[in-house]
């Protein structure tokens, strides 16, 4: 079999032999012309070589960066800055020749003016093909289907153009607009797939405006250039290659204007939103580490740096501290940037003034903040948030973040702050919680705790909507559960749902569902899309999960304006279905795989987004795999099919009468309150 490297090398011999052929043949043709002399060479050989010249420099770009390995987006887009950059010099350069030599007779005369030109066709060639290859790479990115059929057709299309400009068919010269048509509207429903964009950073998609605005550049200049050379020896003579009857030329620099044009605006688009994604997955770190901090700090006042820093590059504060009150009474501060002497003077100035909901559990945190601080002399600071630190209901240090401007705090920094807190809280509680099982037989007991704040993760009120009724039920096995529901509205017509089952038990499986909680919360609000979402799920959960651990999930957007769900699944059970015009359950069994399972970028593979249209008194049943595989004192398993067999005879009845029914059947199946394992559903009914 022939190596890369060879069909590189023969590809290039073979481009070098046509090009130069085509020059002396196109060459010989323009002579004669000129000259009124018989030809010695055939006037249809131009064009085999010209074909042949293109497709070798379709191979030679094909294997070059087609079939290289994985090369990153701004990368592709520099090849083509490149080519384009390498190409445009060297038709400067003949330009530049041109001009210097003036109104000589080898400046006006036709076979030095088509050298030139064919010198330009060829530059623009490589060019233009290998801008192609750089777009079929990034449209093909994420791959369906239709998206590789489309392309194909659209590949072959081309090629035969190169056939098709071999021969002379004037009597059928109205199926070469038909045919470049067709071309460029393949070309413009291929430009549409854009999901690479997606994935770059606000720097990245900055370097890929300037990128792709210098390639429109490039092929403006060789379109006007070429253009301006085909009309002044078509003046002369019409026996040479003019590209402008080039169906291939035409259609591809049609395509790749198209894409272009389609790219740089769908980037400018997306650049307001760019800095707020990247700041949301920065939550998201920053919500990891305070988790990871349960497991793996040995300190309190480590954690307590840990939220200082986190809370701090969240929300860009200027200046931050913590104020731990010791048992004796005695406050103990982690400072920021700001002195402690600043802080007392701070705290005095609102308590003289009265002022609520700062350093207290106010509900309003950011109220009259300007003017209060306005008035407090020696301090540059402008707005101030504060939140109690509660361990065990009780406070036990408090968190001030300050910024230099005022209003600088919006209600999106105080909720993800409060979480930031409270996740603290849980750190520092479970850390005293650990160390008093090591010296005493109180575990137990003291878990009962732990479970109290745990279920404090899962919501005590649902979204519910016009359009549908949402019920929850969950139960754990042990002190702690590893099972989590929640519900998000991301606007007016959307709303997010998820599911999800840590695998294991106990506080290992609470504490990474308080990680999944706050992943949901951070990238939940966004507004992605299911199959996005669980893909930025298992990169922000695969940093801090251990490697024995995973969590199941299935996350689905309601949108009640399209009257649309959508929806994707990681590795979780198979959502139950009811089709209320067809009268039918059904198993939703699209592919999934666990979050924390494959940890890189082969992840989405495994994932499928899936939709569909929703009517009145349809049902959606989730549940986790505690339901289906609960045992009865014989061994026998729940399973599927008896859970469908008493949801389906409760079809008619609302979405809270359904889950009762599930679960008092499921509790008379096994005959006992003991639990093996988690027990969780979560119902939605349509209106």
């Amino acid at each position: 079999m022939i190596s890369r490297k060879a069909i590189i090398r023969l590809s290039t011999l073979l481009a070098i032999l046509s090009w130069v052929s085509l020059v002396f043949t196109d060459l010989s043709i323009v002579f004669s012309s000129t000259s009124n002399v018989a030809p010695s060479v055939g006037a249809n050989i131009p064009p085999v070589l010209l074909s042949l010249f293109i497709i070798s420099i379709f191979v030679y770009y094909k294997y070059r960066i087609e079939k290289a390995e994985s090369i990153n987006f701004v990368d592709l887009l520099w090849k083509v800055f490149v080519s384009g950059l390498v190409a445009t010099i060297v038709s400067l350069l003949f330009r530049l020749l041109l001009n210097l030599l003036g109104n000589t007779k080898l400046a006006e005369n036709v076979i030095f003016l088509d050298f030139i030109y064919l010198i330009n066709l060829g530059l623009v060639i490589g060019f233009l093909v290998s801008t192609f290859i750089v777009w079929k790479r990034l449209i093909l990115y994420q791959k369906s289907k239709f998206l590789m059929a489309t392309w194909k057709i659209f590949e072959y299309g081309l090629f035969l153009s190169l056939l098709y400009n071999l021969i002379d068919l004037p009597a059928f010269s109205w199926f070469e607009d038909v045919y470049k048509g067709i071309l460029v509207l393949i070309g413009v429903v291929l430009s549409a797939n854009m999901k690479w964009v997606a994935f770059l950073n606000f720097k990245q998609k900055w370097k890929g405006i300037l990128l792709i605005a210098l390639a429109m550049f490039y092929l403006g200049y060789f379109t006007f250039t070429l253009t301006g050379f085909a009309v002044d020896i078509s003046e002369v003579t019409t026996s040479f290659q003019d590209f402008r009857d080039s169906v291939f030329l035409i259609a591809i620099m049609s395509f790749i204007f198209v894409y272009s044009l389609f790219s740089l605006l769908v980037i400018l688009f997306n650049l307001p939103t760019s800095s707020v994604f990247e700041q949301k997955l920065e939550e998201v770190v920053n919500f990891q580490r305070l988790s990871q901090s349960i497991q793996t700090e040995q300190s309190e006042d480590r954690v307590y740096d840990i939220l200082l820093e986190s809370s701090i590059s969240t929300v860009l504060a200027d200046a931050a501290w913590i104020e731990e009150i010791a048992e004796d009474g005695k406050s103990i501060f982690h400072t920021h940037n700001i002195k402690e002497d600043e802080i007392k003077r701070i705290k005095a100035h609102f308590v003289a003034n009265d002022v609520k909901g700062i350093l207290d559990k106010g509900s309003d945190r950011t109220k009259n903040l300007g003017k209060h601080l306005a008035t407090l002399k020696g301090t540059h600071f402008r707005s101030m948030m504060a939140f109690p630190i509660y361990v065990k209901g009780k406070q036990e240090a408090t968190l001030a973040l300050l910024k230099d401007v005022s209003d600088g705090f919006n209600k999106e920094n105080a909720k993800i702050i409060d979480t930031f807190t409270n996740q603290a809280g849980i750190s520092v509680e479970n850390f005293r919680l650990l160390s008093e099982a090591l010296q005493n037989e109180r575990y137990k007991e003291e878990l009962k705790i732990a479970k109290n704040v745990q279920s404090s993760l899962l919501p005590k009120e649902l979204d519910q909507n016009k359009d549908f009724n949402l019920v929850a039920f969950s139960e754990a096995a042990d002190e702690v559960g590893g099972d989590y529901y929640d519900t998000l509205k991301i606007d007016e017509h959307q709303t997010a749902i998820i599911i999800s089952d840590v695998s294991g038990k106990g506080t290992s499986a609470a504490f990474h569902m308080s990680q999944m909680k706050g992943v949901f919360h951070s990238l939940a609000q966004v507004g992605m899309d299911p199959k996005t979402f669980l893909t930025m799920a298992n990169n922000a959960l695969s940093k801090c999960l251990d490697k024995a651990s995973f969590i199941t999930t299935s996350y689905f957007v309601i949108n009640t304006k399209k009257k649309v769900v959508d929806f994707a699944r990681a590795g979780h059970c198979p959502t139950l279905y009811y089709d209320s015009k067809l009268k039918e359950w059904q198993f939703f069994q699209n592919k999934g795989l666990g979050l924390g399972i494959l940890r890189n970028s082969g992840f989405e593979n495994y994932i499928q987004l899936n939709s569909f249209t929703y009517n009145p008194d349809d049902i959606i049943v989730l549940y986790t795999d505690g339901i289906t595989e609960a045992k009865n004192s014989k061994g026998d398993e729940y399973g599927y099919d008896r859970m469908l067999d008493v949801v389906s005879k409760m079809a008619d009845k609302e979405a809270l009468g359904i889950q009762d029914a599930l679960i008092n059947d499921l509790y008379k199946f096994t005959g006992t309150p003991v639990i093996d394992d988690d027990y969780t559903t979560l119902i939605i009914k349509f209106k």
